[in-house]
């Protein structure tokens, strides 16, 4: 889908919008150089209407199993198995070596890490596919 270019409240241009509050849209520099002075008029939802929900019932099902599936792997697992530098050693997060997706509840595809541990795997991905912490995804 291409991006189309809209009106700027901001310098009157017609640019790629940034961001948005309301109906006053603002491309990416006068976002970033000024603040928006017109105040955001929000209007109720009518009764018939519902707010939005955040995830699917689908995955709300999947979270509620794999935060029982969570737990357990890190009792099994409490210790880092990715030990690179600065590794805390004590393990705290799930990565999830061959992505979410169809993988996101199969703890045959996890590894117990750090925080540290973690964030560095998911900086470095070639690395970490060299190291043996992530497996390709395609």
């Amino acid at each position: 889908m291409k991006a189309k270019r809209k009106l700027c409240v901001g310098c009157g241009k017609e640019q790629f919008i940034w961001k948005s509050e309301g109906r006053y849209k603002y491309c990416k520099a006068c976002w970033l150089t000024k603040v928006p002075t017109k105040p955001i008029k929000r209007t109720p939802l009518k009764p018939s209407q519902k707010p939005m929900r955040h995830k699917s019932s689908k995955m709300t099902a999947l979270d509620t199993v794999y935060s029982k599936l969570r737990v357990n792997y890190l009792e099994q697992y409490p210790l880092c198995c990715a030990s690179l530098p600065k590794c805390t050693k004590n393990s705290t997060d799930i990565h999830h070596k061959k992505g979410r997706d169809k993988y996101h509840n199969d703890p045959t595809t996890w590894l117990s890490v750090c925080r540290t541990c973690h964030d560095w795997i998911e900086t470095h991905p070639t690395e970490a596919i060299e190291l043996g912490l992530s497996i390709k995804r395609n």
